[in-house]
């Protein structure tokens, strides 16, 4: 039986190694953590659950595939619900626009609270739609790195539609052909902040992400974002994936341009195939610094961080949804804030995602578990004692005088996540939470491989290389490391 070491137990790890187990490999996942799951993590206190990383969860079939490989039933493992009500959006003026599933109601919605029309609503769904047709075939579910990808009619008739997907119109100039509002165009401009990007350089391609969260739906696990982690990790060891738990690997060793396996500490452990989930800059800096760097791919800015404030709020707040937005009142600005100037605006736009409102056990009866997050800059250096302290007086003051409340004063437990905190704990470079930005229109031809050219039975999986970052492209990448495989 040939042996795979998978590095790192992300969700694109788990999925890689799922995924090798079906194919007959004996499967080694060596975590430095001491749990699995990569960015995607929890934190307790005071009774209050927090999900720590990613809290958007879209194609869940995705993850069902995961336990279909192997003949297992996904839902006797873990269950998701589509959420009726995603998203919540408040705007400075005192606006405040309720997405839904139903897109009738959503549209509705938009023309009441703007000055945008339902016509204008249904025509941009479709094209986030033609647009999300165009590039999965061709990018998103599959390699994009080897000529013979590109030699299957889905793929050619993809390429031949390519002056559809707006490659070379900013995110912002794309909706607005669209939307005339600021508001409308504010909303539909923040989904570049799923993969750390600034809508006003990103290339309208992105739009693709509308459209797998309101034409496909927005989806909640039934007990959290966490317990997806617990479902793969079960799923894992039942098929004989072996985990070793805080057992940090040093380096990929090969000979001969081929894998021979990894150091752990002093041990090596042989391996016919190395998949690494660490993030690819640290790959290649830390455990292939032997070996030729990718610099022109290694060199690509990166994309944003945040700082995380997970509080244990005393109030239900009813005003609130389990994923709201508070918006910025320059959102140009805010961007330019964080990519150019590489600081804090003093307005930011504030995420708040309260699992609580879904899953109640999250949080004690009366309660809510906040988690507000603020997009700042990758780490250059700055004082983050300083920022953190920033941040969490911008967001009070924000959340105050939006919410018309005392929010410090409903504060009864805190945790806090800064860029140092996830380039130290996650080994993500700068503390970039999703690997290169997508702030021009070729950062998408510029992520890493899911494979080496220069070493044989090296692969890659996760938000630091092709496709993307994001759960669902985290899963993605999973799958085509499999389809290119030798």
């Amino acid at each position: 039986m040939r042996k795979c070491i998978v590095i790192g137990s992300g969700i694109g790890g788990l999925a890689a190694a799922i995924r090798l187990a079906a194919k007959g490999f004996d499967v080694h996942v060596f975590e430095a953590n001491e749990r699995v799951g990569g960015k995607i993590q929890e934190h307790k206190a005071a009774g209050f659950r927090f999900d720590l990383g990613p809290s958007i969860i879209t194609l869940p079939h995705l993850l069902d595939e995961l336990f279909v490989l192997h003949g297992k039933n996904p839902r006797d493992y873990f269950s998701y619900s589509k959420l009726e009500k995603p998203f919540k959006y408040f705007f400075s003026d005192g606006t405040a626009i309720q997405s839904y599933a139903d897109l009738e109601k959503y549209g509705n919605e938009l023309s009441e609270k703007t000055t945008d029309s339902v016509k204008s609503f249904r025509k941009y769904l479709k094209d986030v739609e033609t647009k999300y047709k165009i590039t999965r075939p061709v990018f998103i579910e599959n390699s994009i790195h080897r000529i013979q990808d590109f030699f299957n009619n889905n793929v050619l008739l993809g390429v031949a539609r390519f002056f559809k997907i707006d490659a070379f119109k900013s995110m912002n100039r794309a909706n607005k052909r669209f939307f005339k509002d600021p508001k409308s165009v504010a909303i539909f401009n923040n989904f570049a902040t799923y993969v750390g990007s600034n809508p006003f350089v990103a290339p309208g391609t992105l739009n693709v992400i509308q459209h797998l969260e309101i034409n496909l739906g927005l989806y909640m696990p039934n007990k959290g974002i966490y317990s997806i982690v617990e479902a793969l990790e079960q799923l894992a060891k039942e098929v004989g994936v072996t985990f070793h738990m805080k057992s940090r690997v040093e380096r990929i060793d090969y000979e001969k341009k081929k894998i021979t396996g990894v150091m752990v500490g002093e041990q090596f452990h042989t391996a016919d195939i190395v998949v690494s989930n660490m993030d690819v800059y640290f790959t290649f800096k830390n455990l292939l610094a032997h070996a030729r760097q990718p610099k022109l791919i290694l060199k690509q800015p990166k994309s944003n961080s945040i700082i995380g404030f997970y509080w244990g709020v005393n109030q239900k707040f009813p005003e609130l949804e389990v994923h709201n937005m508070l918006f910025s009142a320059n959102q140009k600005e805010e961007f330019d804030t964080i990519f150019q100037k590489k600081t804090l605006h003093d307005d930011p736009s504030l995420y708040i995602y309260i699992s609580s409102k879904f899953v109640p056990t999250d949080a004690p009866d009366g309660k809510g578990n906040w988690f507000v997050m603020v997009n700042v800059p990758n780490n250059q250096g700055q004082d983050w004692k300083g920022m953190v302290e920033q941040a969490r007086a911008n967001a009070i003051r924000k959340i105050n005088k939006m919410l018309d409340t005392n929010i410090q004063d409903c504060i009864e437990t805190e945790k806090v996540v800064d860029p140092v905190y996830i380039e130290k704990k996650y080994r993500s470079a700068f503390g970039a939470v999703y690997g290169n930005s997508s702030n021009n229109m070729f950062a998408a031809f510029l992520r890493h491989a899911n494979f080496s050219r220069k070493i044989k039975n090296l692969y890659f999986v996760g938000g630091s290389v092709h496709p993307g970052a994001g759960v669902p492209m985290c899963l993605n990448s999973a799958k085509i490391m499999e389809k290119v495989m030798k």
